[in-house]
């Protein structure tokens, strides 16, 4: 018993040691982000108008789908109350992958000029500096709609509530964010080996974006194949959703795919780390 009891102290005293420990290496970057966002407030009309501008662009993606609907009854076996859910999750993992990893997008910009030197001179990683380099605030806007269209979707739908969608829908999101911005990490990892190669990578990104917002049903074989398994954006709204609702999958993605989301962001993930680990080992410096 006395055994047993120092070892139930031990743990008990560990907890809070690694809890402060965890604190304190992560204490420079949330100073950082925090500056990041006070500066971004300082300006309130800037700032208005840049939650506006963000809003208008959801609201806008939203309209080009009841546009889509207005015209037909069904789409890729799925109604309009129904593929609220897939946008409404797509857009709001991509959102909040956007607000904390979007910035990785001005890596370009930094290799053209020589000052990703500079990260190298701070004892932390790179790509953790990078990534809490900059938050952009504007981007909530956006989550608010495609939380709003979520919400919707999930009102209307006709989901059946109990403790497989308790637990899928929250599955689904999370796993969506990470997806995202697994995709964002491997699209930085290829800037250090094309010429301003931004906008190839964002053909990808932003356009995985917009398909994981469409019924996958609807997809050729081709782009089930890259944006169903190579790039997994099927697995950020799709597949859960037609999981929920206990729809039938499509040829090649069945409906049980849903509960694989985890897997395909761990994917991304491990794409995303590889092709920035190559990156990094292949970039020389800035050069002059």
């Amino acid at each position: 018993m006395a055994d047993t009891r120092t070892w139930d102290t031990g743990a008990a005293d560990a907890i809070p040691a690694v809890t402060t420990r965890l604190g304190q290496k992560l204490r420079p970057y949330r100073a950082v982000l925090g500056s990041r966002a006070r500066s971004q407030r300082a300006y309130r009309t800037s700032f208005a108008l840049d939650l506006g501008g963000s809003l208008l662009v959801g609201l806008v993606e939203l309209a080009e789908v009841w546009v889509i609907f207005s015209n037909v009854s069904a789409l890729g076996g799925m109604r309009f109350n129904q593929i609220l859910l897939v946008f409404g999750m797509a857009d709001l993992s991509f959102s909040l992958a956007e607000l904390s990893f979007g910035h990785l997008d001005n890596l370009p910009d930094f290799l053209r000029a020589g000052t990703l030197d500079a990260f190298y001179l701070r004892p932390q990683p790179i790509l953790l500096q990078l990534i809490t380099s900059d938050i952009s605030l504007r981007r909530l806007a956006r989550a608010a709609v495609g939380a709003a269209a979520l919400a919707a979707g999930l009102a209307t739908a006709g989901v059946h509530w109990g403790l497989r969608a308790v637990v899928l829908l929250p599955l689904g999101v999370v796993s969506g964010y990470a997806m995202f911005a697994g995709l964002f990490v491997w699209a930085a990892g290829l800037q250090f080996f094309l010429l301003d190669g931004a906008e190839m990578t964002n053909a990808f990104v932003y356009g995985g974006r917009y398909a994981a917002s469409q019924p996958a049903s609807v997809w050729s074989r081709p782009l089930k194949l890259v944006f169903g398994f190579f790039f997994p954006m099927a697995f950020t709204a799709y597949l859960p959703t037609v999981t929920l609702l206990g729809l039938p999958g499509p040829d090649w993605l069945p409906a049980w795919l849903g509960w694989c989301a985890p897997a395909a962001a761990a994917w991304a993930w491990l794409m995303g780390l590889m092709c920035w680990r190559w990156g990094l080992r292949h970039y020389q410096g800035g050069g002059g």
